[in-house]
């Protein structure tokens, strides 16, 4: 059985510090595509080998790398002059007793089809050029995975690595991982059919005041004019003030497109509603955390859970686990306010058996009276870890 140590948190509450920061890139910034994308090759190639295997294979694609292209966007419409690259990289299993299995062909398949599903101006056969470099694993780690499939019961993790999770998220992460949900939902697209997906959410706390910065990609073609560029960025400011104000009791400033030159004629205007397109490249890992932020001021890992293998690889399970324990914690036990959770793997052995699981509360009670009870929520989140390469095929957890 785990190890599982429960202890204080020592210092004072992140959103009762001086300052604080919080960051979430959209599902349109060029790191979240690639994040996206990885996972869902990830996902649609351990269904492949459910299919050919009866088991989930050995993979990791979590290399991806976009090579912004060139446009030419103007009010009232635009054009792509030179595609966006995306390439793919990593190791997958690629062949079934000799035969080869369609990996290439479904790295294509998925890039274009999460594209077209989620960026709606942004054309997967016009704009997008995908590039797929995917080969074998090394031995050492195909035989590693293999060796519970040939009789062992539970996983070997893959590497010795980390996961650590936090709950509950404090007003400004609210604030900014909602904010960006609410220019990206299909409601507000409705609404205001020139916000591309491309948004980005800085938000900056110092003392009582709340500072949002918003970088949101506008499409040109729904863009007719400077005049209706800067109507429509006063209104969408608004609502996303009015946003952030209902989460919190703070003093709140949005700010929308800063860098624009409104006297120059210069604003954040794209073809496609990606900075992709021409401004920006992206890749794997850069981006949000399993929980969809970017927290300098709680543990974070550095480990990118995009596209890793779900079975084995602990740089993904372990970070979802510690979330999960995290939000258990303060769901379940009444007297904790907080929670954070480490959890640190030893490759080789089985994923349930970390060399130690480290819960850390914030409780108004003495910890020896509730140890037990936050010790044991671990011990089950643990246990499940075996399982849980099932709920990352339903894609029941984000990761980007």
């Amino acid at each position: 059985m785990a190890r599982v140590v429960v202890s204080s948190l020592s210092f004072d509450p992140v959103y009762e510090q001086s300052a604080e920061i919080v960051e979430r890139k959209g599902i349109g910034h060029p790191d979240t595509i690639c994040d996206s994308i990885a996972e869902e090759l990830s996902v649609e190639l351990s269904r492949l080998y459910l299919q050919e295997f009866g088991a989930v294979m050995h993979h990791n694609v979590d290399k991806a790398l976009l090579v912004g292209g060139i446009a030419n966007p103007y009010f009232g419409g635009g054009e792509v002059i030179s595609p966006i690259e995306i390439y793919l990289v990593g190791r997958a299993l690629n062949e079934k007793e000799g035969k080869p299995l369609p990996v290439d062909e479904i790295a294509i398949e998925v890039a274009r089809r999460w594209i077209r599903e989620n960026i709606r101006n942004l054309d997967p056969d016009r704009h997008i050029i995908v590039q797929p470099r995917i080969k074998p694993g090394s031995k050492d780690l195909v035989d590693l995975f293999m060796r519970f499939k040939q009789g062992e019961e539970i996983p070997l993790a893959n590497d010795t690595s980390f996961g650590v999770g936090f709950a509950p998220l404090d007003d400004l992460e609210r604030i900014v991982l909602e904010t960006e949900r609410f220019l990206n939902s299909p409601e507000t697209k409705e609404r205001f059919p020139e916000i591309g997906e491309d948004v980005k959410v800085m938000g900056v706390r110092t003392d009582s005041k709340v500072r949002i910065t918003v970088a949101c990609a506008f499409v040109s073609a729904y863009v007719p004019s400077l005049k209706y560029y800067i109507e429509r960025k006063k209104i969408i400011t608004e609502e996303i003030e009015n946003l952030a104000l209902s989460l919190t009791d703070k003093k709140v400033e949005v700010f929308l497109n800063t860098a624009d030159d409104i006297e120059k004629g210069s604003v954040y205007i794209t073809v496609t509603g990606t900075s992709a397109e021409q401004g920006d490249d992206g890749q794997v890992g850069r981006g949000n955390r399993v929980n969809g932020l970017i927290t300098p001021y709680r543990p974070m890992s550095l480990e990118a859970a995009a596209g890793k293998n779900p079975v084995s690889h602990i740089g993904k399970i372990y970070n979802v686990t510690a979330n999960l324990i995290a939000e258990r914690v303060v769901k379940e036990v009444e007297e904790v306010k907080e929670a954070y959770c480490y959890i640190v793997s030893q490759i080789g052995k089985p994923i349930n058996e970390p060399q130690v699981c480290d819960v850390k509360i914030r409780t108004s009670r003495e910890i020896s009276g509730i140890a037990e009870v936050v010790r044991k929520i671990a011990q089950e989140e643990l246990q499940e870890m075996p399982y849980t390469w099932k709920r990352f095929i339903r894609k029941e957890f984000s990761v980007a």
